[in-house]
């Protein structure tokens, strides 16, 4: 069975990162989604909150698991058994990143592969920052995100009266 482990903030989740999701599911038996808490990252939702809305986002999406990621990617993936990585690469400039975290998961865990899928064309601009600095201004999310997560978006901005 191959599996494959998507980590990230995801915060929130768009349909960028749900394409890959899908995309990978075509390739692999399972892919389990990683929900990291980021300590570089502000972050606007809990890492429960995430986890809930990609949930609810997925629907009744077959072999797709969302799990809390705390600790070294690279241990969690050697506890679960995983040797696959799923990232997604929107553009070159995600790549140095990219390349130099799969080089340092690999020399940790030298049985690790890390395997890119790019999303749909019209996703290949769409980052978690972008979509919450439109939603902050107040701007139409609809068409980045799932439904749960543009009303979370909204709740979250809603400025008092």
């Amino acid at each position: 069975m191959k599996r494959a482990l998507y980590p990230g903030s995801f915060d929130p989740i768009t349909l960028g990162h749900l394409d890959v999701i899908q995309r990978g599911t075509q390739v692999f038996d399972e892919v389990i989604v990683a929900v990291a808490h980021n300590e570089s990252k502000q972050g606007l939702f809990s890492v429960e909150e995430r986890i809930d809305m990609i949930r609810h986002a997925l629907g009744t999406q077959k072999n797709v698991t969302v799990v809390q990621l705390d600790g070294l990617l690279v241990n969690f993936a050697r506890q679960e058994g995983i040797k696959i990585i799923l990232r997604g690469l929107r553009a070159v400039s995600d790549f140095e990143f990219e390349f130099q975290m799969a080089l340092a998961n690999r020399r940790l865990f030298p049985q690790i592969e890390t395997i890119y899928m790019t999303p749909k064309e019209e996703y290949s601009f769409l980052s978690s920052r972008i979509v919450k600095e439109i939603a902050r201004l107040g701007g139409d999310v609809s068409q980045f995100v799932a439904p749960v997560v543009s009303a979370r978006l909204k709740a979250k901005f809603l400025k008092p009266a």
